[in-house]
């Protein structure tokens, strides 16, 4: 089986549906909203799951490379202005058919485009908060894409990213004893895989942020350690107390250095 090209951004048309299932659907869902969700209730004045006030403004949010809007979505729900840009035309008609089972479909704007071009389509518009989950590791050049994503927020405006934590993937390997793999570095995934072409060292990606015009809000580790529990079994027999460890763990290391993902919240 062929390598992944990492020569080219991924577009995910023919993966949408393994997306549902092993991405946005059972406990590493979980886990994944879990996490952004404490981070915002702690971080941002306006957690997701919180209702629009009748004397708060609409907020704008920005989902690039939103993929279903299984995150950004909450935030039309809750009352504010969502626009949702992806390359993928099957991950937009589902999230479209999310929106509307919502009855937030005239909240949420749909671009189908690669977000690198975000800049131009959006033109002077900036944004309360941008999103970018689990796209870095996606495409070529994510350096410039997160100063792209930079200049589309407002003063006062956040920065939301996970990226895809190539030491954890070393990690597991090792665990597998998969030791060829660790020496050579060979971590692209091959094709029809849900293996990023890219998977990123945070210490990159805060090198790339420092560059930027923006102040780190916090750092957590999503899947510090579930990922890591081989047994299937022992994975599954107490989704409950695995998912309140993961919220415990993903803010303390050495954990937090473990997760699976990374997510970043950043203000300007």
């Amino acid at each position: 089986m062929s390598k992944q090209s990492n020569l080219e951004n991924r577009n995910f048309d023919d993966l949408e549906a393994r997306f549902q299932r092993n991405v946005y659907g059972g406990l590493k869902g979980q886990i994944r909203l879990a996490v952004l969700q404490r981070d915002f209730a702690r971080h941002w004045n306006h957690a997701p799951f919180l209702p629009r006030t009748p004397d708060q403004p609409s907020l704008k949010v920005l989902d690039a490379g939103g993929g279903q809007g299984h995150f950004s979505m909450q935030f039309a729900q809750a009352g504010h202005d969502l626009v949702l840009c992806d390359i993928s035309e099957r991950m937009s008609a589902l999230a479209k058919g999310q929106a509307v089972e919502a009855g937030v479909a005239d909240a949420v704007t749909f671009l189908h485009s690669p977000i690198q071009s975000l800049s131009t389509q959006c033109g002077s518009q900036t944004f309360d908060l941008v999103l970018c989950h689990a796209v870095l590791e996606w495409v070529v050049d994510p350096r410039q894409l997160l100063a792209s994503l930079a200049d589309l927020v407002k003063p006062g405006g956040y920065l939301s990213i996970t990226f895809y934590n190539v030491h954890a993937m070393a990690y597991k390997n090792l665990l597998r004893g998969n030791f060829a793999k660790v020496s050579q570095q060979d971590y692209g995934g091959f094709r029809g895989s849900l293996t990023p072409i890219n998977p990123l060292r945070p210490e990159a990606v805060q090198g790339w942020l420092a560059e930027l015009p923006l102040r780190t809000v916090c750092t957590s580790g999503i899947r510090v350690f579930h990922d890591y529990i081989l047994d299937k079994s022992v994975r599954e027999q107490d989704p409950e107390q695995i998912l309140q460890m993961e919220l415990k763990l993903s803010m303390q290391d050495p954990y937090r250095a473990l997760g699976r993902y990374q997510h970043v919240l950043l203000s300007r």
